[in-house]
C-alpha cells in the first residue's frame, strides 16, 4: 500500500475538509503541526485560510498525498521566499502524515514526493524546514538526507514550563 501523491490539487471542499481532518487528527496525537492538543477543526481554520490565501497568491503550494480510499493521508505546503535575495530556496510547511498511517514510510515518501515537487520550480536549489525540539524529528529529517543548520533554544512555548528547540533543517537540490 503506497499513497498517490498529487502537487497542487483543486482545493474543492472535500479537500478541504479532508486536510482540516488530517490536521486535526496529527494535532490531536501530538504531531508537531503548530498546535498543541486538544484542538478542533475550527482552532485549525483560521491557520488553514493563511495557507489558502498564500496558494491563492501562488506564495505557497500544496502537495498531498492520498490514501487507497482516496482521502488525504499525508500533505506539505512549499513555500516561496518573497525576499529577491532568497529565492533560490523554498520552505516546507505543516509536514504531516495521518496518525494511522504512522510506521508505513509515508513521512519519507512525503519528502521525497516535496523534493521531486520543489525539483520542478525553476531556480530553486534548496529546501529548508523548521522542526520543534524534543520530539525526534530532527532525527527523522537527517535521516532522509536533511541537515541541521540551525538551532534557537527554547523558541516554542508548548506549555508553560515546556519550552522546545526550533531546529532550522536544509536539503539541498544540487
Amino acid at each position: 500500500m503506497t499513497l498517490s501523491f498529487r502537487f497542487d490539487p483543486p482545493v474543492d471542499p472535500a479537500l478541504r475538509d479532508g486536510l482540516l481532518g488530517l490536521w486535526t487528527d496529527v494535532s490531536n496525537a501530538g504531531g508537531a503541526v503548530g498546535f498543541v492538543p486538544p484542538v478542533t477543526v475550527e482552532d485549525i481554520r483560521p491557520e488553514w485560510l493563511t495557507h489558502l490565501t498564500a496558494l491563492a497568491e501562488g506564495r505557497r503550494r500544496l502537495l498531498v498525498g492520498y490514501d487507497e480510499e482516496g482521502r488525504p493521508a499525508a500533505a506539505v505546503f512549499l513555500g516561496h521566499n518573497s525576499h529577491r535575495l532568497m529565492r533560490h530556496w523554498i520552505w516546507l510547511y505543516t509536514v504531516m502524515v495521518h496518525p494511522r498511517h504512522q510506521g508505513k514510510g509515508y513521512g519519507r515518501d512525503l519528502l521525497a514526493a516535496a523534493e521531486q515537487s520543489a525539483r520542478t520550480l525553476e531556480g530553486v536549489e534548496a529546501i529548508r524546514l523548521t522542526c520543534r525540539g524534543g520530539t525526534g524529528l530532527e532525527n527523522f529529517y537527517a535521516s532522509c538526507g536533511y541537515k541541521e543548520v540551525g538551532r534557537v533554544p527554547g523558541a516554542i512555548r508548548v506549555a508553560e514550563g515546556d519550552d522546545r528547540d526550533d531546529i532550522t533543517m536544509l536539503f539541498p537540490l544540487n
